[in-house]
């Protein structure tokens, strides 16, 4: 299954290419990678264009997202992460209360069609 979440960086040059090399291999701590695939979240991609960021996971069927908030909050290396990123990331208006990643409602599949 895929889940499909969006949110805005701070538009700001500077800001934004901080936030993008953050992300780039070896710059993720070793132990927020493996909260995230622990969770059950077998790939995760983030996708810019703008401010906009797009984020997909591919999670397993047993997946779920509160206990991951759960654990993340719980993690004190997570919590760390979260709180740095929180920093360039900015909710978008439809954002569920204390979430900065806003979950996309799928409306179009091609394999739907005939």
């Amino acid at each position: 299954m895929i889940r499909v979440l969006t949110l805005d960086l701070v538009d700001d040059a500077a800001a934004i290419a901080e936030y993008e090399r953050w992300h780039q291999p070896g710059n993720v701590p070793a132990p927020v990678l493996a909260a995230i695939r622990a969770s059950g979240v077998q790939e995760m991609e983030i996708f810019r264009t703008g401010t906009r960021l797009v984020m997909t996971m591919t999670i397993a069927p047993d997946f779920d997202p509160a206990a991951k908030a759960n654990a993340d909050a719980a993690d004190p290396e997570v919590a760390a992460w979260e709180a740095r990123m929180g920093r360039f990331q900015r909710a978008l208006p439809a954002a569920p209360d204390g979430s900065r990643w806003t979950p996309m409602t799928p409306i179009f599949a091609l394999s739907d069609h005939p």
